[in-house]
């Protein structure tokens, strides 16, 4: 596999060789400080699977590079890692797979790899995943055992997340869920951070608080860590599909949407 990496700062563009050389083992990883380095590379027969790119650069920006880019060698991924989320609705305009923000991670990188399935998925041993039943009521077990939440509403916050399968909600989307709130003002503000730590606190005394990601005031969870008769289903197991009765998360209103979807599927 091939990887460029492009960025006008020297120490920054050093620093993310290093990352990708971990994330994605065993690639090739060309480095260049200016986009029209990058694409006379292109031009002379090396066809990157991947770009990662900056995008307030002297000279081409990212942007523009990313148009030429696309011209020349449309199979090849770009990701823009900028330190501005102003960029990203122009971005994903113009298509391209992937936006992350600086400093880069391993761990930021390697999914975004993933995802793009340029490098395989780690996989997690089933018993060292969540498990969780969607179908009837929601519930949730570690090991075999039930795990106990102290607060329901905890529990319905992991419920509204898994139902999210891994997508980012702000504070706005788990208030409308949780209270129907059209606004998340000062207080829903502070009930949903008092539920986020014992949702934490719960998970921690198992051992899987790692499930949770809180990013840039949004939450989600990992798919990956979970074992889901809902998720199973999607992926058309036969098994979960069978498992299905017309009923999923039956305590919580707005789980409704998601049963429809659900019964429209077994149609």
């Amino acid at each position: 596999m091939l990887i460029f990496a492009i960025d006008d700062e020297k120490i920054i563009l050093e620093d993310e060789r290093r990352i990708l050389e971990k994330a994605a083992e065993g690639a090739e990883i060309l480095t260049f400080t200016r986009g029209k380095a990058a694409l006379d590379a292109v031009l002379e027969g090396k066809k990157p699977d991947a770009v990662f790119c900056g995008i307030e650069m002297p000279g081409l920006s990212g942007l523009e590079f990313a148009v030429k880019l696309k011209q020349l060698s449309p199979e090849t991924r770009i990701i823009f890692a900028t330190g501005f989320e102003k960029y990203a609705v122009e971005a994903f305009r113009l298509k391209v797979h992937g936006y992350l923000l600086k400093p880069l991670t391993v761990e930021a990188v390697k999914e975004e790899l993933e995802q793009l399935e340029l490098v395989p998925k780690k996989t997690t041993p089933a018993e060292d995943k969540l498990e969780v039943h969607c179908f009837g009521h929601f519930d949730v077990y570690w090991k075999g055992e039930p795990v106990f939440f102290t607060r329901k509403q905890s529990k319905e916050l992991l419920a509204y997340l898994v139902d999210r399968q891994g997508a980012a909600c702000s504070a706005g989307e788990i208030a409308i869920a949780l209270w129907e709130k059209e606004s998340c003002g000062k207080v829903e503000h502070n009930r949903i951070r008092v539920l986020i730590n014992d949702l934490k606190k719960t998970l921690q005394s198992i051992g899987m608080e790692h499930v949770l990601i809180r990013e840039h005031r949004e939450l989600a969870i990992r798919k990956d860590l979970i074992d889901c008769d809902y998720y199973r289903m999607l992926e058309g197991d036969m098994d979960a599909v069978n498992s299905y009765r017309g009923e999923y998360m039956m305590e919580y209103s707005w789980a409704e949407i998601t049963n429809a979807d659900l019964r429209f599927r077994r149609q």
